[in-house]
C-alpha cells in the first residue's frame, strides 16, 4: 500500500504528482488512431515536467522497441522501465519507482487506452488519485478508447485534458514558469 496519502481537493497539485507516459514506443505509435495529436501532447507533457519539476515515470513493452526519440531526447535522463505486463502495476520495478517518488496523484498519459492505459489506472485507483489525459492517451481503433475512457471514469478515474493538467498546476499567470509554459500552448 502506498503510504502517502493524496490531496483530495479538486486541483492537481504540483507537489504531490507524478506523470506517467506509457509505451510511447517506435513499433506501436505510428498505429495509433490520431497519432500525430497524441505525440504532440505527450510531448507537452514531457516539456511541462522539466520546467516544473515533476517527475516522469516512463514504460516500454518489450520487443516494440525504443521510446520515440522526441520524447526520449525531452527525458534523456529518464530511463525507460522495460515490461511484459500490460497493467504497469504488475511490474515490481514500475510499482516500486512509482511507490519511491510518494506522490499521491498519477497523471497517466501513452497507449494503448483500451489496454495498458486502462488496466494500470484502474489498478492505481485504490491507492492513487489517478488523471489519464484524454488527448494524450490513443488506441488504434477509436472505439477502443473510447470505450476504455468511460470505464476509466465509471471507476474513479479523473480524465482531463493536456492544457487543463497544465493550467491546474502553473496555478497562476506573470512567472517564469508561466512564461515558459506558453510557448508549449501557443
Amino acid at each position: 500500500m502506498n503510504s502517502v496519502q493524496p490531496s483530495h481537493g479538486s486541483l492537481i497539485a504540483e507537489h504531490d504528482s507524478a506523470i506517467v507516459i506509457i509505451d510511447m514506443q517506435e513499433r506501436l505509435v505510428p498505429v495509433m488512431s490520431e497519432k500525430e495529436e497524441i505525440i504532440n501532447n505527450v510531448e507537452k507533457l514531457a516539456r511541462f515536467s522539466r520546467i516544473m519539476g515533476i517527475p516522469v515515470v516512463l514504460t516500454k513493452q518489450e520487443k516494440l522497441g525504443p521510446t520515440l526519440p522526441r520524447i526520449r531526447e525531452i527525458l534523456a535522463d529518464v530511463e525507460p522501465i522495460t515490461k511484459v505486463e500490460f497493467n504497469c502495476f504488475g511490474s515490481q520495478a514500475f510499482a516500486e519507482q512509482v511507490r519511491r517518488l510518494q506522490k499521491g496523484v498519477l497523471i497517466v498519459a501513452g497507449i494503448e487506452a483500451h489496454i495498458c492505459v486502462a488496466q494500470t489506472a484502474l489498478q492505481g485507483i485504490p491507492e492513487y488519485l489517478v488523471h489519464v489525459v484524454s488527448d494524450a492517451v490513443s488506441s488504434r481503433a477509436p472505439h477502443n478508447r473510447q470505450v476504455a475512457i468511460k470505464r476509466m471514469i465509471q471507476n474513479g478515474v479523473t480524465v482531463t485534458s493536456t492544457e487543463m493538467v497544465i493550467y491546474e498546476i502553473l496555478g497562476r499567470a506573470g512567472t517564469d514558469a508561466f512564461k515558459e509554459v506558453l510557448k508549449l500552448v501557443k
